[in-house]
């Protein structure tokens, strides 16, 4: 397991521990197959630049994708969704959020929530491996992140190029492969 450090501009203060995943582990589409009702949550502070790209890849998939995915831009709260989750009951549930990876920025990562160390420091008043250990439990769903390098993070609006070209593609992506595990 590669250890994410926490350098950073001292605008970024998430930090979390991931394996950096290679061609030999599980990718999106292997994990997504057999889905059948998928939660998407967007995790991001939209006041601060590429934070908000989990929230930016939800917003663009509003209207691309069918009535069995539940599309949640939770921002810094995503504990506050827990209930219409719950209510949804996906068989999976992907959360996609920024997070320093000491890659390029746009560089994205796929992990299973369960690699995400319990000691993470977050941003998010519940640390997202207590959110998704209890969605774990109370939805009986394969939960996995997208995390995704950021470039800046200090206060501000909109993403910065490397991070908006990040959100088309894997926007686009996900509509794609969400749209054939789903016909």
């Amino acid at each position: 397991m590669n250890s994410v450090d926490s350098k950073s501009d001292g605008n970024f203060r998430t930090r979390y521990h991931v394996p950096l995943l290679g061609h030999q582990n599980m990718n999106l589409a292997q994990w997504l197959s057999g889905a059948r009702r998928i939660a998407i949550v967007g995790v991001g502070n939209p006041i601060r630049k590429d934070d908000s790209i989990g929230i930016e890849i939800v917003s663009a998939l509003e209207g691309k994708v069918s009535e069995s995915v539940f599309l949640v831009k939770s921002e810094t709260v995503p504990e506050s969704f827990i209930g219409q989750i719950i209510e949804f009951k996906p068989t999976h549930i992907l959360i996609i959020d920024a997070a320093l990876l000491n890659l390029s920025p746009g560089s994205v990562r796929f992990v299973k929530s369960m690699k995400v160390s319990k000691a993470a420091i977050s941003t998010h008043a519940l640390p997202i491996q207590t959110f998704c250990e209890y969605l774990t439990k109370m939805t009986d769903s394969k939960i996995a992140m997208l995390l995704i390098q950021p470039r800046d993070t200090s206060f501000g609006e909109g993403l910065t190029y490397e991070l908006n070209a990040a959100k088309e593609k894997l926007a686009n992506y996900l509509t794609r492969i969400i749209g054939s595990v789903m016909s």
